[in-house]
């Protein structure tokens, strides 16, 4: 079994807490590249901080687990819908 792949998010990508809500706003060159702001629930925001050191999708589910006392199989299927979502913005950059 090789090595887990790190995933990791762009950096010029910020996020931002607006009037409650929290934004992932892309800043400096990647301005152009995205369109617009991405709208993070708590759990997600929570996500992205990690996701900015870079962390393998299992440490993501481990970690989050020790957090909130939710069931495995939903967290994971909330990761996926995150690391989807900023696979779609072009937000996410993964290492093989």
């Amino acid at each position: 079994m090789g090595m887990e792949k790190i995933i990791k998010v762009e950096e010029d990508v910020v996020l931002r807490e607006i009037a409650g809500e929290c934004f992932l706003i892309p800043t400096g060159k990647t301005v152009l590249k995205y369109n617009g702001l991405l709208q993070v629930n708590p759990l997600e925001a929570e996500l992205w901080e990690m996701l900015r050191q870079g962390i393998s999708l299992e440490q993501l589910v481990q970690t989050m687990m020790n957090i909130y006392d939710v069931q495995e199989s939903a967290l994971r299927e909330d990761i996926q819908e995150f690391l989807d979502k900023l696979r779609e913005s072009g937000m996410l950059m993964e290492d093989e």
